[in-house]
């Protein structure tokens, strides 16, 4: 699926999307971007889909500055492309960036696990993991899907904190934000969620007791199931990719 110059745009289903209604005592642009970003990747906002400034400004009743601010973000991202004089169009999935984005994220956490099991998982950082880990137990009970999946960032976000090295965190949640849209088109059965929290508790129960070679195994298998799905996808939603 691709944008180009002649094709007529979407209509623009912002207003038809839910939206949170923004808390005054927290910055606006930030609350912007990630009620937008939240959108995207659950595909409420599907790809092609233009979002007004405009738009979007009536909807959080706010000002063009903090709209502008999110939008940069999200083209940062990769989330979004702004085409002249036509406006903001959710950009499609795209099968090379998802293997690159999954290829950079394999060999980040890797590195991760390896820095881990030499220096030693910290109390704090075990905690982390172990409540996101609670948490994604918790979703399944529920069967809250959303608050799962936001569990599950936490746990690999935690997961690259604890190498010490900030900026590895900061890799790991970007690349992941291009892998993130396949989990709306994936079965999120009970037993698949259920895989996957076993196999963080495996990775965890691996870093608590400086196995390398286990968590590194697990961690492999973990991640590069969606490769494994990806032709499907890309045959059942043609008209997401690009």
């Amino acid at each position: 699926m691709t944008l180009d110059e002649g094709e007529a745009a979407p209509d623009d289903l912002l207003p038809h999307v839910p939206l949170p209604v923004l808390d005054l005592d927290l910055p606006t642009s930030q609350q912007i971007h990630g009620a937008l970003r939240a959108a995207i990747l659950s595909l409420a906002l599907p790809p092609g889909t233009r979002i007004s400034e405009t738009e979007a400004g009536a909807r959080f009743g706010a000002s063009r500055t903090p709209v502008r601010e999110a939008m940069t973000w999200l083209r940062d991202e990769g989330l979004i492309v702004t085409r002249p004089s036509r406006g903001n169009f959710v950009t499609p999935l795209s099968e090379d960036g998802i293997r690159s984005a999954q290829f950079i994220r394999e060999a980040l956490e890797m590195a991760a696990m390896v820095r881990i099991c030499a220096n030693g998982l910290s109390p704090e950082d075990d905690e982390r993991m172990a409540a996101a880990l609670t948490a994604q137990g918790n979703a399944i009970s529920l069967g809250d899907t959303a608050a799962f999946h936001a569990a599950d960032d936490e746990f690999h976000a935690a997961l690259a904190g604890a190498t010490g090295l900030p900026r590895v965190r900061t890799l790991v949640v970007r690349e992941k934000t291009a892998l993130d849209r396949l989990r709306a088109l994936r079965l999120n059965d009970v037993a698949h969620l259920r895989m996957l929290e076993d196999e963080h508790r495996r990775i965890l129960n691996a870093l608590r007791k400086g196995r390398e070679d286990r968590a590194r195994r697990v961690m492999t298998r973990h991640l590069t199931s969606v490769l494994d799905v990806l032709e499907d996808l890309k045959a059942s939603h043609a008209h997401y990719f690009e």
